[in-house]
């Protein structure tokens, strides 16, 4: 009886509808006969909103749903529910565009990045019929994963063509996770989830509570998506960096190419993600309003994947339906420092995410099928700018902060872009490793063994080795000895915030929307995606009136 078609408007939502993982087919109608006191004959049809799993006790572990339900007599059950908190009417998730562009606009819109961010921000710009123009430093992304994998392999880093630059940004090369805890009463991660499957993704992201793509996958996706803003009279430019902003009072005028070209530009949404530190800096030179930020560093960290599933999962641990369990783990240090897992990639690779040269960054990715020997997270301790900036706030601090600890891994890893590398009980215990156990490390191009703790902060090193025993006491196994820490994890998030106003405009820099995760104003594919949306909203909504 399931219904993907449903107009949620027309529905009633259930809410937290707990079932075991082998229920039957029709268990899921006898859930929602019970729930609402009804006969079948009264139930209309459903859909699955939403599926998560219930992992707090290994040995019944269930699926709980939200479903979005249609009935005869909907506004007397909604009154007479017996469960009204579980209850209650089916938002309505359809996207409604804020404005379309008149016919006779004359200066195109300039979207400057194509990662998350900026596709969804020129694929909305695109829809409202702006014709936007994309600038991407990097290659397309099947041309940029040529070069990313060949840099993997031991060949040249590409500055430009990475893991960090390139169109789909930085998350085409991670789990590709589609989940996140930001407010989103418009429901426009919806919207995100929806176009992600027109392009090609699993249709199981829109209900699945921790729903993800993969690398593979995603480079498909984006590529569709690319074509749809093409499509609507959309361009995108790659191995088009931009050099610098012509500000005329404090309005933007146009961008400058690297190549010396100029183009118009009275509308610019500043999509940049967060290792673009050529373009903070010339934004900080230029005047436009910034501050530093919080952000977090450390290691990756890889143990078993079968070690994680088993810890998490228990006797259930090859059930078809969960998949390669992941782990979420936080531990607040004597010191004041928080330790917490970051970007937790089940059953996936530990891989180089630098985009300078002679810099050493360690990210986590995973594919689809999460079918990899290793699970890797980046273990992270919380800093802010009083930790890298002194007494005086300068915006691009961060930035030297992690090139310092960046170059710092090299030099450790022997300046042959493999990453510096230790032990867990040799780092617990302060000496240098010099053989791997049992856990293989999956980062390329290679590990070079040795002691970590002169790769980042003493103080930061203090507090890890106090959090991993920690973290041993809620998932046995996770200190054991020879689990493999990896150097270093410096990306987490943008060291800069690139201020702006309600309006989502730059504080002092008209016609800019500084957005997504680079701006410092989101923090994964999801969230970056709809700051994008949102952004776009308000670039499309500060151009109407003018035109």
């Amino acid at each position: 009886m399931p219904n993907d078609d449903l107009k949620d408007s027309q529905m009633l939502q259930l809410t937290e509808i707990k079932l075991p993982l082998d229920h039957s087919e029709n268990a899921l109608t006898e859930a929602i006969l019970q729930r609402l006191k009804i006969p079948v004959s009264q139930l209309r049809s459903y859909k699955i909103h939403r599926r998560g799993t219930d992992a707090r006790r290994r040995g019944a572990i269930a699926f709980i749903y939200t479903l979005h339900v249609e009935v005869d007599d909907e506004p007397n059950l909604l009154a007479n529910a017996v469960n009204p908190q579980h209850v209650r009417p089916a938002p309505d998730q359809t996207y409604y565009f804020v404005t379309q562009a008149p016919r006779d606009f004359a200066i195109r819109p300039v979207v400057i990045g194509t990662g998350p961010c900026g596709l969804f921000a020129g694929l909305i710009l695109a829809q409202m019929g702006f014709k936007p123009i994309l600038l991407e430093r990097g290659k397309s992304v099947r041309e940029r994963t040529k070069d990313t994998f060949g840099f993997w392999r031991g060949g040249k880093l590409n500055p430009q063509s990475n893991v960090q630059f390139g169109e789909g940004g930085a998350g085409t090369f991670s789990d590709g996770k589609l989940h996140t805890q930001i407010k989103d009463p418009l429901h426009h991660g919806r919207k995100v989830l929806e176009e992600f499957v027109k392009a090609g993704a699993p249709p199981e992201i829109l209900y699945l509570s921790k729903p993800h793509i993969g690398t593979y996958r995603l480079v498909g996706v984006v590529e569709k998506l690319r074509a749809t803003i093409e499509s609507l009279g959309g361009e995108i430019r790659f191995e088009s960096q931009v050099e610098n902003l012509v500000i005329e009072q404090q309005q933007v005028q146009a961008v400058t190419l690297a190549d010396g070209e100029n183009i118009p530009a009275k509308a610019i949404l500043l999509a940049i993600g967060h290792s673009a530190r050529d373009t903070f800096e010339m934004l900080y030179a230029r005047g436009v309003a910034m501050e530093p930020k919080a952000f977090s560093v450390g290691f990756r960290i890889e143990h078993p994947q079968t070690m994680i599933d088993q810890c998490q999962l228990g006797s259930r641990v090859d059930h078809a339906l969960l998949g390669a369990a992941d782990y979420k783990v936080v531990h607040h240090c004597r010191n004041g420092r928080s330790v917490y897992s970051f970007c937790m990639c089940p059953g996936g690779t530990v891989v180089a995410a630098a985009s300078e040269p002679g810099c050493v960054v360690t990210n986590g990715m995973s594919q689809y099928s999460r079918q990899a020997r290793n699970a890797n997270s980046g273990l992270v301790v919380g800093i802010t700018p009083e930790d890298y900036a002194g007494s005086e706030a300068d915006p691009l601090a961060g930035i030297a902060f992690q090139r310092h600890w960046e170059q710092r891994a090299f030099e450790l890893g022997g300046r042959t872009y493999e990453a510096p590398g230790q032990l867990v009980g040799d780092f617990l215990a302060n000496r240098p490793s010099t053989k791997f156990g049992a856990v293989k490390p999956s980062y390329l191009p290679g590990v070079h063994l040795c002691n970590l703790a002169s790769c980042l902060p003493s103080d930061l090193i203090e507090a890890i080795r106090e959090a991993l025993p920690a973290f041993g006491l809620k998932i046995k196994g996770f200190d054991r000895p020879d689990a493999v820490l990896t150097g270093v994890e410096t990306r987490t998030s943008s060291p800069v915030r690139v201020l702006r106003d309600k309006c989502y405009q730059s504080l002092n820099t008209r016609g800019l929307f500084p957005s997504g995760e680079g701006a410092g104003y989101a923090g994964g594919i999801i969230s970056a995606a709809v700051d994008g949306i949102k952004a776009a909203e308000a670039l499309a909504l500060s151009l109407v009136p003018k035109l």
